[in-house]
Order: structure tokens, then sequence, then C-alpha cells
């Protein structure tokens, strides 16, 4: 697995290119007084992953905020080498030739205005009770985007099946334990057991690829 900074220069850079020369200005269209175009999700996504391929970070700061920045540029894997549109305010940047663990499949970019708010990102967990938790966490805040950095879609669908209840049972941590394939882990919790059954290597790093559980 190809890991941190090891970017596929040319896809990378055509995906940044196309993104910053789709204004009338970059094209060479504007007019000396016309009114600048508008901050679309999509051109804001473009000039922060623009300046991270360039590794400036003062660019950066200009269109993202400061833990937005923080976030892209500790992206473990190469940079995605496709723009994959916008969904309103998301607009996500994928990968056609790396396999990445978890199911955003590269960076997802929440813009509110000009800003670059929060960038999610398939992560590099090397410890499976790691990817474990950050599941749990996300399923507490209903948060299905951070389940995904470190799970399938699939496990993120069963989990997010029921909505939390922080006010209903409390889940307990039971640990980690060796499967054929891979790991299980284990919460508890009056009533039964939520199992997520987790692949991978320390190399490749840890997802969790489906959801069980256990009724007492």
């Amino acid at each position: 697995m190809s890991r941190r900074w090891l970017f596929g220069a040319g896809a990378a850079t055509a995906v940044a290119a196309l993104l910053l020369t789709s204004s009338p200005a970059a094209a060479g269209t504007a007019t000396p007084n016309a009114a600048a175009p508008a901050a679309t999700p999509a051109k804001v996504s473009g000039k922060l992953f623009h300046a991270w391929l360039r590794r400036d970070r003062a660019a950066a700061a200009k269109v993202a905020t400061p833990a937005a920045v923080n976030s892209i540029f500790s992206y473990a894997y190469r940079a995605p080498d496709e723009f994959a549109g916008c969904a309103g305010n998301a607009c996500r940047f994928v990968h056609t030739s790396v396999r990445v663990p978890g199911g955003l499949n590269g960076l997802l970019m929440i813009v509110s205005g000009s800003k670059v708010t929060r960038v999610y990102q398939s992560r590099h967990v090397t410890r499976p009770a790691v990817a474990a938790e950050q599941l749990l966490t996300a399923w507490h805040r209903g948060d299905r985007n951070l389940g995904l950095e470190v799970a399938t879609r699939p496990a993120v669908a069963r989990l997010f099946r029921v909505k939390y209840d922080p006010k209903g049972v409390t889940y307990y941590f039971q640990g980690c334990t060796k499967e054929p394939k891979g790991y299980s882990c284990a919460y508890s919790y009056d009533g039964g057991a939520l199992l997520m059954h987790l692949k991978g290597s320390v190399t490749r790093g840890y997802d969790v690829q489906s959801i069980g559980y256990i009724a007492d």
C-alpha cells in the first residue's frame, strides 16, 4: 500500500486543474468589471485540494478552517485521482487505482460558504480496537461519514439502522479477539452484545467489515 504523500502526479494534478480552470476567470473570459464568481462547493473544495497537492498550507488556510487543513494534510494515502462531484455542500474526491479501508474511498469535504469546514478521510488504522471505537462513537453522534472512515458501507448501514438512544442501554467494550480472517471486537449491553468483524493488517489498515448481534 502506498503511504503518505505518494501522489499519483498525472491523475491527481489533472483533477485539480479541471476544478480550478472551470471558472470564467481561470479560463480568461472574465471582464475587468465583472463580479467575482460565486464560491460554489465544487470551487472551494477544488482550491483546497489543489493547495494540498502543492503542500501549500497558506493557500489552504484561505479556503478551509484550521481543523480542515490539519485533517487533509494528515491524509495517509496518495491523492485521490477523481473528483466525484458534490451532493449539496458535500464534495468527494475518490480513488480509482488504490484500494483504501472504509467506505469513503478518499476524501469528503464539507463546505460552508467560502470555506471547507470539515474533511472526512479514509483512515489507516493499525489497531482493530481503534477502528471499532471510532465506529461506535460515530453511531453515538449520528455521524455516518465518521463511521465510513473506518467501516464499510454495509457495516455502517447495519449499525445505523437503529438510532442510538443516549438514555438506553450502556455499551461496554469487551476487547477484540482473533478470528480466522480477522478480528471480532465486542461490546456487551444489558440483553445482548454487539460484534464488529474487522479485516486488514497493520500495513493495509483495519476496517469494520460487518456487524452482528447476540441476544442473551
